[in-house]
C-alpha cells in the first residue's frame, strides 16, 4: 500500500470530499495506486485513462483547438483535464496526468516532461515535472508526484462550491 495515497485519502475523507483521475501517459497506474488503499472505495470514484487526444476531447471535454495549437503536453491541456475530470466522474477533486513517458521525446518534448493538475472546490493547481530514467520510473515519478500535489491541496486550501 502506498503511503502517500493513504494520506491522501484520509485526508479528503476528513473534508467529505471525493475523488477521481484523468490520466494519460500514467494509464491508470495513478487510480491503480489509490485503490490499492483499503477502503479507498469511501472516498475514490473512478478515473477516465484518456491515452488518446480524442478521449480527452469526448469524454473530458478538452478543447480539441487547443490540442490542434499546443498538442497534449501542455498545462492548459492538464487543467481542462482536470476539471473535465470534475464534472465527467461528479466528483470534488481530480487529478490529471500528461506528459511524455518515453523512451523517446513526443510532441517535441523529451521523455519526462510531464504535466500534473488538480481541480478541487473554488481552484485548481498545476505542477510541470522534468523527470529522469526509462519508461516505468517517468510514470511512477508522475504518480507520485500528483499525489503528492493533491495532499498538499487537500491539507492547505480552503474548501468552496465544486466545480462540476
Amino acid at each position: 500500500m502506498d503511503a502517500d495515497a493513504a494520506d491522501l485519502l484520509a485526508a479528503l475523507g476528513a473534508r467529505g470530499w471525493s475523488l477521481g483521475t484523468a490520466e494519460s501517459l500514467t494509464g491508470g497506474l495513478l487510480a491503480a495506486t489509490v485503490v490499492e488503499v483499503p477502503g479507498a472505495s469511501a472516498t475514490f470514484a473512478g478515473s477516465v485513462v484518456a491515452y488518446d487526444p480524442a478521449v480527452k476531447i469526448s469524454l473530458l471535454q478538452v478543447d480539441p483547438a487547443l490540442i490542434g495549437r499546443v498538442g497534449t503536453v501542455d498545462q492548459q491541456v492538464a487543467t481542462q483535464m482536470a476539471k473535465g475530470a470534475c464534472r465527467a466522474l461528479g466528483v470534488d477533486v481530480a487529478l490529471a496526468t500528461t506528459g511524455v513517458a518515453g523512451p523517446g521525446p513526443s510532441e517535441g518534448h523529451p521523455a519526462g516532461t510531464v504535466w500534473l493538475a488538480c481541480a478541487w472546490p473554488g481552484g485548481l493547481r498545476t505542477r510541470r515535472l522534468a523527470l529522469t530514467g526509462g519508461r516505468a520510473a517517468v510514470r511512477a515519478g508522475a504518480v507520485a508526484a500528483a499525489l503528492d500535489l493533491a495532499r498538499d491541496v487537500v491539507l492547505t486550501v480552503d474548501g468552496g462550491t465544486p466545480e462540476r
